[in-house]
């Protein structure tokens, strides 16, 4: 990969903005839930711990047998319960007839998301969410950084979305597959980074065409915050600015979707067609 990180210090950036998005639940402190069928499947087939198992009575679809058969073999407390209460724990979000009770999800270490890059024998490929506020935002980013092969991804513990039930929900499993690493400082983190050879890349208006974007060595990319973009001093570490063109009357893009579209052209230099 040409070495850009002296060319690209002084590089002029203008911020890309995003509507905020509206509060969300969060999850509490001493538990959670994964709600809807196919998270709620995806789990059972996992590791993941579960306190308990909530199924909305009268009920008779085949993939809600499939979760209580799935439950009694791991041999855990199924209740069949009326709508309301299954409405009343999720605060009215779309459950599906089932909800599964979790302690606090997991979260990885940079280690993690290391051992996962070398156990596909391949160059670390991370994102680095810099204080994404809206959990449909993450749940969306898990999702396809599962279906691109992303091997972890790093938020801050401040100021940011965690792992909620929302976010489950929203990724459809995906939270059971990429490791999520929440640190303290993220222009801390992305040193360690850069010292353990990765380049790091971050998006804004100003930049290389994300379509010229090499991301075959190891490599770390920043998404910025729905409303302000890469924080300031963060911004100061990356190595090179990427860039989506847009030709509309809506020069912004939501934050998932932003994503989306860097994480393929990631996927795409990586993987090309022969």
């Amino acid at each position: 990969m040409p070495n850009k990180r002296q060319a690209n210090q002084h590089r002029h950036t203008v911020k890309r903005r995003e509507e905020p998005a509206k509060s969300e639940p969060v999850a509490n402190e001493t538990g959670d839930f994964i709600i809807g069928r196919h998270p709620v499947e995806a789990a059972l087939n996992s590791d993941q711990q579960v306190n308990k198992v909530f199924i909305q009575e009268g009920l008779h679809a085949d993939i809600l047998h499939n979760i209580a058969n799935l439950a009694n073999q791991r041999g855990l407390i199924i209740s069949t319960v009326p709508k309301q209460k299954l409405d009343q724990m999720t605060a009215g979000q779309n459950h599906q007839g089932v909800v599964l009770a979790i302690p606090p999800f997991d979260y990885a270490s940079l280690d993690d998301l290391f051992a996962k890059a070398e156990a596909a024998n391949e160059p670390p490929f991370f994102l680095i969410l810099d204080s994404i506020e809206d959990p449909h935002n993450l749940g969306s980013i898990l999702r396809t950084a599962d279906a691109a092969g992303i091997h972890g991804i790093i938020i801050p513990k401040r100021r940011a979305v965690g792992l909620t039930s929302v976010v489950s929900k929203t990724s459809t499993g995906a939270i059971e597959h990429i490791p999520v690493a929440r640190v303290t400082n993220l222009v801390a983190t992305v040193k360690t980074l850069k010292d353990r050879g990765l380049w790091i890349f971050g998006t804004d208006m100003a930049g290389t065409d994300y379509r010229r974007w090499d991301a075959t060595g190891p490599t770390a990319l920043i998404i910025g915050n729905e409303g302000k973009g890469i924080a300031p001093l963060l911004k100061k570490s990356v190595d090179e600015m990427l860039t989506i063109p847009m030709i509309g009357q809506v020069q912004s893009l939501n934050a998932s979707v932003a994503a989306s579209l860097l994480i393929y052209a990631g996927f795409n230099s990586r993987h090309p067609l022969t």
